[in-house]
């Protein structure tokens, strides 16, 4: 398997970029690109969510970015150590009945030596809001 620039231990240029670089793959919504990101055998929480693997990361992907539409994601990143990041994020999105959410939350993440995510652990919180509150 190829590395995945940047790859740990990180600086705080490359932890932006690989921030960054999430949070770019992220808003296309392609489950497929998306789930290269991680190991074979990444583990995930999200929410109440248990996931392992990165075939029930796309299947996971595929649901979320069903019920969510018109996806947009902003990540921060709050805190990096070696092969660790610390990172903040807000999304916006809304149902098939057109209510709009801004959803918040935190993800812990651990990367492998070739650069790959094999841990991600993420506390989400969702807020109901009207479309004229939309920041993103």
């Amino acid at each position: 398997m190829e590395k995945r620039y940047p790859i740990p231990p990180f600086t705080m240029e490359t932890a932006f970029q690989k921030v960054q670089a999430a949070e770019d793959a992220w808003n296309t919504k392609d489950p497929g690109k998306v789930c290269l990101a991680y190991t074979i055998d990444t583990e995930w929480r999200n929410r109440t969510e248990f996931i392992n693997g990165r075939e029930e990361v796309k299947e996971f992907l595929r649901r979320k970015w069903a019920k969510e539409l018109d996806y947009k994601l902003k990540k921060e990143l709050w805190g990096f150590r070696e092969n660790r990041m610390a990172v903040r994020f807000e999304y916006e999105w809304h149902d098939e009945s057109g209510q709009w959410y801004r959803s918040y939350g935190n993800e812990l993440w651990e990367f492998d030596e070739d650069g790959y995510m094999q841990k991600r652990f993420a506390s989400i919180n969702d807020m109901p809001i009207k479309e004229t509150e939309r920041k993103l």
